[in-house]
């Protein structure tokens, strides 16, 4: 079902200042950055190999991330067809967030897994927009 690690989330206080260790110290490429106002958040893609790292800072009070501390967030895992990954993991009975994608970063579709039914770990499924 899964076929690679998409991204890791990393929550951060300011986006600039993350940019710095990760853009300049640790020599990541930036691949994207946006603001999604309808969730609060600025968002930065830097790329390490095959996979990203996801910098998310809130922009707005009552953000999807009002009450996340900065740290790791999350664990994307790539899938290529999320709509399967959804109704296997629902007949497994796997907690989850999110019964049907929403829309993602890159014109991507997402999906959460409830962190009760991975030890704590909120598990994001990434089915890439089409080339």
């Amino acid at each position: 079902m899964f076929e690679r690690i998409d991204h890791i989330g990393i929550v951060v206080a300011d986006i600039d200042s993350a940019l710095a260790v990760y853009g300049e110290d640790f020599e990541l490429e930036l691949v994207h950055r946006e603001v999604h106002d309808s969730l609060g958040l600025e968002i930065a893609l830097l790329q390490v190999g095959e996979s990203r790292v996801e910098l998310l800072a809130e922009i707005s009070p009552g953000s999807v991330l009002a009450d996340a501390q900065p740290g790791m967030h999350h664990v994307a895992y790539g899938v290529a067809d999320i709509d399967a990954a959804l109704e296997l993991l629902a007949a497994r009975e796997v907690k989850l967030i999110d019964s049907s994608p929403r829309g993602g970063v890159l014109d991507s579709r997402i999906a959460f897994v409830h962190p009760h039914a991975t030890g704590g770990v909120l598990t994001e499924l990434v089915e890439a927009a089409p080339a």
